[in-house]
Parts: structure tokens; C-alpha cells; sequence
């Protein structure tokens, strides 16, 4: 792939047409300016449709005529789907869950450590890439779909736990104490006393469980990748396509939901050490919900694994009513991925199916596979890319404020809820999307993954799980000089899930130079005129200054928001969850204190500004307008030229954005 050029591309899969069609699907492809396609990572039983016969027809006409098209692509391993003859074959390769045994038709249904499954996915992947890998047109390689754990709890990942427990613990007295196991009698005295872990109720030991299967989800993608190297050029990549957690409105389908927060069924961090391109799902509201919080939190989430960047394999063109895109928003769309770091995306995908699952998960094309304004305003997505593409691709960033996430705390908060209405993933866009909504750039950071010294801000969200090195570091930094901002249910136990027993927050009460020994259901506790609401702890200051007391009856001696300076640094504490503007205005705060340039105040939300420096070292400003309404704001660099418009501005002079509109300004050296 052309590291100048921007991937426009969609998931192809002519296996699903109703009628061939291919060079009017090409045609129409280079028309838009598509200039890449995904293919093959769905379709296991078309590639083998019986055991040990394979038919890569498809896959050759793709290529011959992608080649002739001048069209890059992404062959995907089809892992994710088995046919029905592997199921019929052996049928303990179905995953044994939560809720007992998977019957054969959904996809993600098996288990990812039966050595079945593992001989034939390994012989699929060896056949289908040493097929494809010396394809001039092949640029890389997705390695299985969206990959999680699938909830494993069969006999092979509860052997492989206890050899995992019995080498990190080395004597079932030390897993005792480290659980907290003598509690209703769950103490074991013999290895082979070890229970079946589904009856666990134990919310430390559960987690552990839990951090094994992410790790074997993470090792099944590392097995892949170890698998296509072996027949890949130089110049290809592995990549993947790791996506997050699922929010759903109401009923227990696929479009009643969208990309929210920290995936809870593989580490992110772990899974991408085997990627040598980062690549991710998202997918978000749309119409009058349309925010691009989503966009902005994965692509931030991504892109800080390695501080790389990425690509989007997976995002969204029309797919449900409510997702059909107003006029402007999928370019508004795809132009805010390249803001955070993406250097292409690619639509899932190219064509609405005409039966099975996702039928109405609709695609570029319509089901009459014609042009609409959707696949016309991708023509002009297309138009533009191939005009400025180059100017926009390899952006970096350097942040200086890191939010931190924990799959840990994710997990502990499943058995110990902060609240019935209040998820962990809740706190992080609470504090995520009051970052963005401010225009303040953050990265999203895994707490294995911090390196401290590239911020002067760091903010935890609810992070319950804390090791003692984590606390280290983060004490370091404050008293060397960084801003801390912590809130509720920060610091409160140990990696395994166990509550420290002194006082709290532990170790950092003294940075916070506060202390709590009680929380409460806030009522009618209002905090500086707001309702406070979900959890509440009853603050202490010590050295602390009270930024904020609660408005009770029987809780107003307490504080609910704190200040500290600490060594060369500050630290703030937020007891509670409270109204947006509140937080928005304390982290305006911590932002000063970090030295950290805060845009102008008519520069907020639905105003968003993302920022960095393309491959030139040219510094870009990304203006998207979120909103039905034009935004008129004075230009605040001293010169800078719109790429898409070429029109150039110079302090002071007003900059209108239209609905749904956006300006790229690359700022002039002066």
C-alpha cells in the first residue's frame, strides 16, 4: 500500500450477489475512487466446501480483475465463520459457555483451542494465503474478524487455567490467600481439587479467569499471524480488525446497538503486539445522535497502542434507518477518522445482501445495486481523497493528556456494579467525551501500556484494579510535575480484585491529601447546584482544598470534589458522578494546571477540532461542524490554507462551516 495514499476501500463478496456482476461492481468502484477491497474473511464454506477441497475460484476472478481495475487488496482468513461439515465433523468444536453448549449457524460460536477447529483453520489459512501471497495486487492480510474469547469455558481452556494458576502461584495455599478463597469454603488444599470455574463466586478469581480467556484470544491471533509470515512478501502487512464494546438500546440484535467503550473480551493491547498494521471496527448513532465521540474515542483507543496509525476495515454506510446518513454526514464521517489518525477506512460493505442475518445491515449499494446519494457523496469522498489524499495521510499527534482504561476494572465492575445504571464503560465516555466535547486531545491509553513521561495530564476513570507499580508511577508523576484527575472508585484494589486494607484511596491519599472511609446512593445530594447522581463518596480533605462541598442535609460536611498540590504536580479527586458542565470545568482546570493550550471558548462542541502533522511536517487543523446549523468562528492561526477549497485565511477572519461541513486548514510557516 501507497504510505501516500489514503485506502478507500469496502468489503466485497461477490459470493453473496444475486446475479453476476462483477465488472459493473468494479466500474462502480472507480467511479467512487475506491481503491481498495476486503474480501474472502467471511466465506470459509464457498473457500472449502468440503473437507479438504478447495475452490478458489472467486478469489482468482477477484484478483484478475482487481488487478485490471488497479485495485488494491485485503485477503482476509475466513476463521471466523466455520462451515457446517467441521461442526457435523467434530462437534466439541462448538464453544461450551455460560449458557451450555453452541448449536452450529452463528458465527463466533466455537472453541478457539479445540484442535479439531486448529488443524483445519490452520489449513485453510496456509492454502488460501500461499494462494494469494504473491498476488502483485495483494497488499496484506486480515487475520481472522473482530476476535474475542467467545465466553470459552470448555474442558481445554479449564485444563490450560489450572497449569496457568498453578505456574503463577506455584502452591494452592498462595491462590487461597490471593482470592480471599476460605470464604464459603472455596479454599482448595489440592491442585486437583481446582472446581469447575463456571461455578465461581469469586469476583477476584473470576477475573483471572476472564484475563485468560482475553489471553487466549490474543494468542489465537498471534498463531495466525505467525502462520501468514511464513508466506508473506515484505511488503505486505497483517493486520486486524479489533473493535469494542457493543451498546445495545433494547433488544438483543445488531442494529439496535453501536462501537461504545473498552471491549471486555480481548485486550486490545496484547492482541495488537502481533499486528504490524493496526486496524479497527466503529460504528456509532447517526442522523440527529450523529456526535463522532465514537469515531474520536476508537480511533484515540487504537491508535495509542503503539502510537501508530491505523486503519479503519470496518465502518458504516447506510445499514439501518436510523444509520442512513444525512446529506454530508458519511464524508463528515470518513474525514473524521483521517482526524484521529486513520489513514483509510472501508465500508462494510459494498453491497446490501438480499437474504440471511444481516440483510438490512444495507451497504454503499442499495438492494437494487444501483447509485443513491449515499454512494454519490462516496463519489465525492473519492474525488476529493485522490486530489489532497497525499497531504492528509501519516498524521501524528502528540497529545499530552492520556486516559487510562483497564480490562481488570471493566471486569470487576461486572461482579461489584457501581451502580445498576452506571457500567465502567459509562464513567470512561463520561470523562472521554467531556475531554472531547472541549476540544481537548486525549490518548486512550491500556494501563499495561502507559509510559508516563509522554503526558503532563493523565485522567482514570473508575479505576478500581490498581497494582502497586501503577500506583508508583502515577505518584511519580504527579510529585515530578504531571496533573492527576481521578475519580470515584480510582485506586481501590489490587490487580486480583482484592480491596486494599487501609486507607483510601490507597496509596495516593496522600497525592490527594484526602481520604474517604464511607460512600453513599447521593438522593437529593446536589453538588454546586447539580443533581449528583448513581454513587457518591464521602470525601475527607487533609491538605486537599475543597473544590466543592455536597448540598445535604447529613452529607454537606463532606467534599465532593478535591484539589491537591502535591510535590511539583496536582491532583483532583471527583467523588461522585455528576452533570457534564461540572467536569467540564474542573478538567478546564486541570488543563491549566498541566499547561496544556485550551482552544478559544467558541471553539466547543458541536464545534470539534482535531489536530496534528501530516508526513511534511505540515501542522493540520481538522473543523468539523456536528451539527444541522452553520458554525461561524474567527480564525485563530495566523495563516493557513483550506485543502479541499483551497482558500486561505488569515487571523481574525471568519470561517463559516456549513451543516455537517468541514474545513482542513494547513497552517502557513511563517
Amino acid at each position: 500500500m501507497n504510505e501516500n495514499m489514503l485506502m478507500f476501500g469496502v468489503a466485497y463478496y461477490p459470493e453473496y450477489m444475486p446475479y453476476e456482476r462483477m465488472d459493473q461492481d468494479f466500474a462502480m468502484m472507480k467511479k467512487a475512487g475506491i481503491n481498495t477491497i476486503r474480501v474472502a474473511e467471511s466465506t470459509w464454506s464457498t473457500l472449502e466446501p468440503l473437507d479438504g477441497v478447495f475452490d478458489f475460484h472467486y478469489i482468482d476472478q477477484i484478483l484478475e480483475k482487481a488487478q485490471a481495475a488497479e485495485l488494491d487488496v485485503i485477503v482476509g482468513t475466513p476463521t471466523y465463520a466455520i462451515p457446517s461439515w467441521l461442526a457435523k465433523k467434530d462437534p466439541s468444536i462448538m464453544v461450551t459457555n455460560a449458557h451450555g453448549q453452541e448449536k452450529y449457524g452463528h458465527r463466533q460460536i466455537f472453541d478457539l483451542l479445540n484442535p479439531t477447529f486448529r488443524f483445519h483453520a490452520e489449513r485453510v489459512i496456509r492454502k488460501l494465503i500461499s494462494h494469494t501471497a504473491g498476488h502483485p495486487n495483494v497488499i496484506g492480510f486480515q487475520i481472522d474478524n473482530e476476535t474475542k474469547h467467545y465466553d470459552n469455558r470448555g474442558n481445554e481452556i479449564q485444563r490450560q487455567f489450572l497449569e496457568y494458576l498453578k505456574e503463577k502461584f506455584e502452591t494452592p495455599e498462595k491462590l487461597n490467600q490471593t482470592f480471599c478463597l476460605p470464604y464459603w469454603s472455596n479454599s482448595i488444599h489440592r491442585w486437583e481439587d481446582f472446581p469447575d470455574i463456571s461455578g465461581c463466586i469469586n469476583g477476584g478469581l473470576a477475573g483471572e479467569f476472564e484475563k485468560f480467556q482475553r489471553k487466549t484470544a490474543s494468542d489465537y491471533l498471534a498463531w495466525q499471524a505467525d502462520l501468514v509470515r511464513e508466506y508473506m512478501r515484505e511488503d505486505q502487512f497483517i493486520t486486524h480488525n479489533l473493535d469494542f464494546e457493543w451498546r445495545k438500546f433494547g433488544a438483543d440484535i445488531a442494529q439496535d446497538g453501536y462501537s461504545y467503550g473498552v471491549q471486555p473480551d480481548i485486550n486490545h493491547y496484547e492482541a495488537a503486539k502481533c499486528l504490524t498494521r493496526l486496524g479497527a471496527d466503529i460504528y456509532h448513532p447517526s442522523q440527529d445522535d450523529l456526535t463522532g465521540a465514537e469515531i474520536a474515542f476508537g480511533g484515540d483507543s487504537i491508535r495509542s497502542l503503539k502510537q501508530e496509525n491505523y486503519l479503519i476495515l470496518e465502518c458504516q454506510a447506510q445499514a439501518f434507518k436510523q444509520w442512513t446518513p444525512y446529506p454530508g454526514q458519511l464524508r463528515l464521517q470518513a474525514y473524521s477518522h483521517l482526524a484521529s489518525g486513520a489513514d483509510g477506512i472501508s465500508y462494510w460493505n459494498w453491497h446490501s445482501i438480499h437474504n440471511s442475518f444481516e440483510t438490512y445491515w444495507k451497504g454503499l449499494l442499495s438492494h437494487d445495486l444501483a447509485e443513491n446519494p449515499t454512494y454519490l457523496e462516496a463519489c465525492r469522498i473519492g474525488e476529493e481523497w485522490r486530489k489532497i489524499g497525499h497531504q492528509l495521510t501519516g498524521l501524528r499527534k502528540n497529545n499530552k493528556i492520556a486516559l487510562l482504561i483497564d480490562n481488570a476494572t471493566l471486569t470487576a465492575f461486572k461482579w461489584f456494579p457501581i451502580d445498576r445504571d452506571l457500567s465502567y464503560n459509562d464513567v470512561v465516555r463520561w470523562m472521554y467525551d467531556s475531554l472531547y466535547e472541549m476540544n481537548l486531545e486525549c490518548d486512550v491509553v491500556d494501563v499495561n501500556g502507559l509510559e508516563p513521561d509522554r503526558y503532563h495530564m493523565i485522567v482514570t476513570p473508575a479505576l478500581y484494579c490498581a497494582s502497586e507499580e501503577l500506583l508508583t508511577k502515577l505518584e511519580n508523576f504527579v510529585t515530578d510535575g504531571g496533573v492527576l484527575v481521578s475519580t470515584f472508585k480510582s485506586f481501590v484494589a489490587n490487580e486480583y480484585s482484592t480491596v486494599y486494607a487501609d486507607t483510601q484511596p490507597h496509596r495516593l491519599h496522600p497525592c490527594f491529601g484526602m481520604s474517604y472511609n464511607q460512600f453513599v446512593e447521593p438522593g437529593r445530594t446536589r453538588l454546586l447546584g447539580a443533581k449528583v447522581k448513581y454513587f457518591a463518596e464521602l470525601l475527607k480533605p487533609e491538605s486537599a482544598q475543597s473544590l466543592a462541598d455536597y448540598e445535604h442535609k447529613y452529607w454537606g460536611g463532606y467534599a465532593g470534589i478535591t484539589r491537591n498540590t502535591y510535590g511539583r504536580g496536582a491532583a483532583y479527586y471527583i467523588g461522585c458522578y455528576t452533570e457534564k458542565h461540572i467536569l467540564k470545568n474542573l478538567l478546564s482546570q486541570a488543563a491549566d494546571d498541566a499547561g496544556i493550550q485550551r482552544l478559544p471558548e467558541k471553539y466547543q462542541w458541536p464545534l470539534i477540532v482535531r489536530s496534528g502533522q501530516n508526513r511534511d511536517g505540515k501542522t493540520l487543523h481538522y473543523i468539523l461542524n456536528y451539527s444541522e446549523e452553520t458554525q461561524n468562528v474567527p480564525c485563530i492561526w495566523r495563516k493557513a490554507k483550506d485543502l479541499i477549497t483551497g482558500e486561505v485565511f488569515h487571523n481574525g477572519d471568519t470561517l463559516d462551516i456549513a451543516d455537517w461541513d468541514l474545513k482542513i486548514l494547513e497552517e502557513a510557516n511563517m
